[in-house]
């Protein structure tokens, strides 16, 4: 699997132009960062949002939590159909939403580019409503757009893995407009560091961090 992820990941760094990440493990000091930031047409002052559904919201939020650049991460919910909805109605899978992370972020540190690289590295993006063991329309794998440049760079990314065949089977991702989102319950947030130990966690989650951290360790938080 983790070469799978190595290869997606690298197509993706070849697309937005910035090969250098794959090659330096400090890319912040490279020059190809550098010329980026110069380039980059996102706002320089205050936080962007890219909400990103990519099965277990527990999972994502670890992930992303780890990026330099990355600020905060909200669990919760969007796509579906009913207002305000509870964990366990979005679980009984009648709400059509899934289950997702808003991810805000500082462009002017990592671009929505990079985080489209993260996303379609941090899972398998070929499986229909479903990550693993967890069933459900809730765990599909979605990006819900903000603007227009979203929409466009999301739709470029799908259609270039699918042509150059990087996973064995077809990226499914829902690429969607963003409508609304609806946080999760206090204690789905800042879960997987809250609970470590907790048997989902050990056996799922960490895992996933992992394999995430040693994808992207020049973009990781110093801890």
């Amino acid at each position: 699997m983790i070469s799978t992820i190595k290869r997606a990941f690298l197509v993706l760094l070849q697309l937005a132009g910035l090969s250098a990440f794959a090659q330096h493990d400090n890319f912040q000091n490279s020059k190809t960062f550098q010329q980026m930031n110069d380039q980059a047409k996102e706002k320089k002052h205050g936080l962007d949002t890219a909400t990103f559904g990519a099965g277990c919201y527990w999972c994502t939020e670890a992930q992303f939590q780890q990026l330099k650049g990355v600020e905060k991460v909200e669990s919760g919910f969007s796509g579906g159909n009913v207002e305000n909805p509870s964990y366990k109605e979005v679980c009984g899978g009648s709400t059509g939403h899934a289950e997702v992370c808003n991810i805000y972020y500082d462009p002017s540190v990592i671009s929505f580019d990079e985080l489209l690289a993260a996303f379609w590295t941090c899972h398998d993006p070929t499986q229909l409503n479903r990550q693993g063991n967890d069933v459900g329309t809730q765990y599909r794998s979605a990006i819900f757009f903000h603007d227009a440049h979203q929409k466009a760079k999301a739709e470029e990314y799908k259609k270039k893995l699918n042509d150059e065949k990087v996973f064995d089977k077809p990226v499914v991702t829902e690429i969607a407009p963003f409508t609304a989102f609806y946080k999760a319950e206090d204690y789905h947030q800042n879960y997987y560091n809250s609970n470590a130990d907790q048997p989902y966690c050990s056996f799922v989650v960490r895992p996933k961090v992992e394999k995430f951290q040693k994808v992207f360790k020049g973009k990781l938080k110093t801890k």
